[in-house]
């Protein structure tokens, strides 16, 4: 009877074992305090660590992230100037939260307002730059959630520029390292980002902007990007550092504590450099390739590297390294500086592991019928030789 009680036992024991959920071995080995966290290269975007990446949550005012990238790439495609002016609407001026106090009707450049929003994280400021790219706070919603599919955030969704609360605005820590990555190729984004304090309005009534992201100050190599805070949000950070040629972008959302997502994010980037580094393979604006051009005022263009080039591996790991660049076979002009017109292939022990594109090194436009003429007789005579 005695053993088979004990077995009794046992077995009653190994089942309530198999009930309870299993204990997750390192799966916060960080002690990041917060709803969830990520951090990940800031070029390739590789996870280095992450906890509840995928966790649905309120961006608050990291949403304008997104509003800084929109209108930074319509600058740069030349869709709108930095200088263009942008006038505030009452629904604008009145949107309270977070804000610039811009008035009814008040006019300031594109330039005066992304800087409202990049330091002072003005929502009134949002509105209006969502107002004048889009046409309607709806308007620009929609170009928001069309970019966040097209860079794969796939549990996000957008209802306004600024990120005041909605329970329907919501996205995850994995997807907005996907923004931020993405963010750091945008033109200009870090010369924004990186402002500490700006006078906006000056006397009577000064009103200096602080950047509301401390690590500015507080951690060496940051240079962006952007807090978000709400009562149901709590705190949030997105990050972003580089020492040591290592770029870096940290996330970590829903933190209590005040201060809080400052203190986490630092422990996440701490860990990132002190364990891992960056081995370049080749720098930004490298020559890999060449590429015959028809029709074009030149016979040929040169492709570069858009970033620098390399990998992310733990400190001491040793690599067998290489790469493959390969071209468009046929293009003709006009080309743009910029335009993707091959790829460079990493491989790491045998394995391919990344694809980075290769762009033209110049804009190249089309040859006049003279020169077409001269090039066609010349390869006839090159042919009869």
């Amino acid at each position: 009877m005695m053993w088979k009680k004990m077995a009794y036992y046992v077995l009653t024991i190994c089942l309530i074992l198999t009930l309870l959920p299993a204990p997750s071995l390192a799966a916060n080995e960080l002690n990041i305090e917060g709803e969830a966290c990520i951090l990940v290269d800031g070029i390739s975007g590789q996870v280095l660590y992450s906890h509840n990446a995928d966790k649905k949550w309120f961006p608050a005012s990291t949403t304008k992230i997104m509003t800084l990238v929109l209108a930074l790439e319509a600058v740069a495609e030349g869709r709108a100037s930095l200088e263009d002016p942008v006038t505030t609407s009452e629904y604008a001026a009145g949107m309270g939260g977070s804000q610039v106090y811009l008035y009814p009707g008040e006019t300031r450049t594109l330039h005066e307002m992304l800087i409202a929003i990049a330091v002072g994280s003005g929502n009134d400021a949002s509105t209006a730059v969502a107002e004048y790219l889009g046409g309607s706070n709806e308007g620009f919603v929609k170009i928001m959630n069309d970019k966040a599919k097209a860079l794969g955030m796939k549990n996000t969704n957008f209802v306004n520029s600024h990120g005041l609360h909605d329970d329907n605005h919501y996205t995850t820590a994995e997807d907005m390292a996907k923004l931020g990555v993405y963010a750091l190729k945008v033109p200009k984004m870090l010369e924004y980002t990186s402002i500490y304090e700006y006078d906006f309005r000056p006397e009577p009534k000064p009103l200096k902007l602080w950047n509301t992201n401390r690590l500015l100050k507080w951690y060496e190599g940051c240079d962006g990007l952007k807090t978000g805070t709400t009562a149901l949000a709590k705190r949030n950070l997105v990050s972003t550092a580089e020492k040591n040629n290592l770029r870096l972008v940290g996330v970590v959302l829903g933190v209590g504590k005040t201060n809080g997502h400052f203190t986490e994010s630092m422990k996440l980037l701490n860990y990132g450099f002190n364990q891992f580094e960056f081995l370049e393979m080749y720098p930004a604006g490298k020559e890999l390739i060449t590429l015959p051009i028809g029709k074009g005022e030149v016979d040929q263009v040169g492709l570069v590297t858009a970033n620098k080039v390399g990998i992310v591996q733990k400190k001491g790991e040793k690599a067998n390294l290489s790469s493959k660049a390969t071209a468009t076979k046929y293009i003709t002009a006009p080309i743009k500086k910029g335009d993707k017109l091959g790829e460079l292939t990493l491989i790491r022990d045998g394995k391919e592991i990344d694809k980075i594109d290769l762009v033209a090194n110049q804009d190249v436009g089309r040859g006049g019928l003279g020169r077409q003429i001269t090039k066609m007789l010349r390869q006839v005579t090159l042919a009869q030789k």
